[in-house]
């Protein structure tokens, strides 16, 4: 046993250290579970990271009771100044990535009045129909080509070519969008970041000179993505065509130009990762639960909406967000001050005994599923599930219709990180 933040807590529970992020799944699972049982959140020191200011460190929030209310405080639990990073953000990452997730009201609530618009019944209707082209593309040239890695024949395609499409970008430009956000969210995994731990030594921290490499690729990625939808927004601002480029930079309330490339890296980052990795989770937790499988292929229709919920809350796609208390406040009897900073484990309540039954079982028919799977309740609830939820539909409806027989085979290769449940490689066979 070892002291974390004036606790005592073992190796094997340290959230912080970059080896257990690498540790098997069951073992992950079973440490949540017993910081679970804990009697009070444990206060964990942040891992040290060259160029980037090192905080003190943060509580871990790890039950549904801890994670949902802190979200429906938002004045209390704040987003400001960031949320996607564990130390707070320098300014020359928050240029590209301190995106709306990473604000408060009343600037958040007028950057998610002017993207809503993405989610008009108008704008999803003609997704719809987009849905189905993409996801016919993508299986028809998989069924050409023969079982491969599902992750970058099928899975990573869908919801970049939807994203895409939707934004006015370019299919040249697909490629490249979806390697920069492979390097955005890559975290500890030195296959897509370059820096980080080594994928093949976890234990091994990134010296400056490593990590000055995969900074410079993060840069370099945000940079890319941020000035392709800049320049996509001066088209459009001469030329709207009705696309949501064109509605997002006209009108009474507009994004600015630096807004319309941070938006865009949100949507294409926690838009087309979070869902590729559910698609690629949900074959392989339906491969390894036979029973779940055809329950669902004998009536999909009936059950398709309870597995695309289940599928999201035992995968849990975003591991977590920060916090931070804008005041001195107690909840559900543990204290906090003013700056403490908290981290909403969404992998653990979703595994939470006291409101899931057989948490560790995939169940397509569980109800009910309050799952906070696309973030807690409150103003920072995703604003594209519903989109989530209708790219996974209509990808299993077109697997289960052209590919009946689909397996993954194997165990995938994950990602190493703190911060997005991913899998980079799946064999499959149909």
């Amino acid at each position: 046993m070892h002291k974390i933040g004036g606790m005592s807590v073992a190796p094997e529970l340290d959230l912080s250290r970059i080896p257990f992020w690498a540790l098997p799944r069951a073992e992950r699972l079973e440490a949540f579970r017993r910081l679970r049982e804990l009697d009070r959140p444990v206060f964990l020191t942040e891992s040290k990271i060259p160029f980037i200011p090192q905080g003190a460190g943060y509580y871990a929030l790890v039950r549904h009771a801890d994670v949902t209310e802190a979200s429906r405080n938002a004045g209390i639990f704040s987003s400001e100044p960031t949320s996607n990073s564990i130390p707070d953000m320098p300014r020359w990452l928050a240029v590209y990535f301190g995106s709306m997730i990473n604000m408060d009201d009343p600037r958040h609530a007028r950057l998610r009045r002017i993207v809503s618009r993405a989610f008009t019944p108008r704008v999803l209707a003609k997704m719809e129909e987009d849905l189905q082209r993409a996801a016919e593309e993508i299986v028809g040239r998989a069924v050409k080509e023969g079982a491969g890695d599902f992750v970058p024949q099928i899975a990573a395609r869908l919801p970049v070519q939807v994203i895409c499409d939707m934004i006015g970008i370019p299919a040249k430009f697909h490629d490249m969008v979806l390697s920069r956000t492979n390097t955005i969210l890559a975290n500890a995994d030195s296959e897509y970041s370059g820096f980080g731990a080594d994928s093949a030594r976890p234990d091994e921290v990134a010296g400056r000179w490593t990590t000055a490499r995969g900074l410079i690729k993060l840069l370099r990625a945000g940079h890319e993505l941020s000035s392709l939808a800049q320049r996509l927004g001066r088209e459009r601002r001469r030329n709207p065509t009705g696309d949501l480029t064109s509605l997002l930079v006209n009108g009474e309330e507009r994004l600015t130009t630096q807004e319309l490339g941070s938006f865009f890296i949100l949507l294409v980052v926690a838009g087309s990762e979070t869902t590729r990795n559910a698609i690629s989770h949900g074959l392989k937790a339906l491969t390894d639960n036979p029973e779940q499988r055809a329950l669902l292929t004998d009536d999909f229709e009936g059950h398709v909406a309870g597995a695309v919920e289940e599928i999201i809350r035992y995968s849990t796609p975003v591991i977590q967000f920060r916090r931070t208390l804008t005041c001195d406040h107690v909840m559900n009897g543990m204290e906090y001050k003013k700056g403490d900073k908290v981290l909403l484990f969404y992998n653990s309540a979703n595994r939470d005994e006291s409101v899931f039954r057989d948490p560790d079982a995939f169940d397509i028919t569980r109800t009910p599923n309050p799952h906070v799977g696309f973030g807690g309740p409150g103003p920072h609830y995703c604003l594209g599930a519903h989109l989530a939820r209708r790219e996974i539909t209509v990808m299993f409806r077109e697997l289960f219709t052209r590919m009946p027989e689909i397996r993954a085979e194997g165990e995938p290769s994950y990602l190493l990180s703190n911060f997005i449940n991913g899998i980079k490689h799946l064999r499959y066979r149909f």
